[in-house]
């Protein structure tokens, strides 16, 4: 029997590309199932990173037309300044602040519905490293 040989007829060199087989093998599942998650982030982010723009915007459109409104009520206090737009200001102010709010619920939701971490990924690893360290255990 040749020194380089198991009990079972294979070669250190067959044994090794067995290994290197089975490692290729991992590592390919592994970024598979990460690419895979990773999209399905991708996709959330595209409906929620809108909707959170949009938020913003109309948020801030809602704090200078509130700035505008507040600015219109003192100049209604003055002598022969009329008063009406104000209340339009106001008006508009009030629709800008409830559109915006909805928005910027909306895109919370859709961040609060779906993790933007890997999740999936991250424990099929942990439970390989317990598996690799349970079986260095049993080989040592």
């Amino acid at each position: 029997m040749n020194r380089a040989e198991y009990n079972n007829g294979r070669t250190v060199a067959d044994v090794l590309v067995d290994m290197k087989e089975e490692l290729r093998e991992f590592v390919e599942t592994r970024l598979t199932m990460l690419k895979t998650e990773l999209q399905d982030k991708l996709q959330t982010l595209k409906i929620a990173l809108p909707l959170a723009v949009v938020g913003v915007v109309l948020l801030g459109t809602a704090y200078l037309l509130f700035t505008l409104a507040a600015v219109g009520l003192v100049a209604a206090f003055l002598p022969d300044s009329p008063y009406r737009w104000c209340f339009a200001f106001l008006a508009i102010a009030a629709l800008w602040t409830g559109l915006g709010g909805i928005a910027a619920y909306l895109a919370k939701y859709e961040f609060a519905m779906k993790e933007m971490m890997p999740r999936k990924t991250i424990e099929v690893l942990k439970q390989d490293k317990l598996w690799i360290q349970a079986e260095m255990k049993t080989q040592v």
